[in-house]
């Protein structure tokens, strides 16, 4: 069965954009960015791997899942299809029709469209935000990828949404871990399941 990884960069108070849903204040640049790029090239958006010349096939991932707000944000930067490389999938109630022919719509429940998805053959699912859906989707997440860097925003959009209401904790363990000398760590989670 296919694994739904949450790959996401937050601050250390737990932030990953802040409440108008901008990302610039994560610095680019350092040295964990050719590591991290070239272990997960697949994560690039599809015009940055054009610009930089990435062609690697993909080699964790082969499908993403990502929330309206996420979505909108690549229409912003241009792009309706911001992961032509990968299956794109976009979880909304609001939205009247896909958005892109490169891209699906789920309107109705994402946790039933992931598990259908888990079962397919093919490489990971990325799960590339935002918090309100990583918090829907918390019981099929399988793996956490943590980009850690060494900021405190005060306010924003949270890790896993606001107002988290769980019916018990949801436990992981550190599988590996990896500091940058430009101070940003790289975490492995994987959930703990009984």
């Amino acid at each position: 069965m296919r694994k739904l990884t949450y790959y996401v960069a937050s601050t250390i108070d737990g932030f990953i954009a802040t409440e108008d849903g901008s990302v610039d204040f994560f610095p680019v640049g350092g040295d964990h960015g050719p590591y991290i790029n070239s272990h997960y090239p697949e994560t690039l958006p599809t015009k940055v791997r054009e610009a930089l010349g990435v062609d690697k096939p993909n080699q964790t991932f082969d499908t993403v899942v990502m929330g309206r707000r996420t979505h909108d944000f690549g229409v912003r930067t241009g792009t309706a299809s911001p992961y032509s490389h990968l299956r794109q999938y976009v979880v909304s109630g609001t939205l009247p029709e896909n958005p892109d022919p490169d891209v699906e719509l789920i309107a109705g429940d994402p946790v039933a469209a992931v598990r259908a998805l888990k079962r397919e053959d093919g490489l990971g699912i990325w799960l590339c935000g935002g918090g309100e859906l990583a918090q829907a989707l918390l019981p099929e997440i399988d793996q956490v990828f943590l980009k850690l860097y060494p900021i405190v925003l005060g306010a924003g959009r949270p890790l896993f949404g606001a107002g988290s209401r769980l019916p018990e904790p949801a436990c992981f363990r550190v599988v590996t871990s990896r500091v940058f000398a430009d101070g940003v760590a790289f975490l492995k989670y994987a959930a703990l399941r009984p």
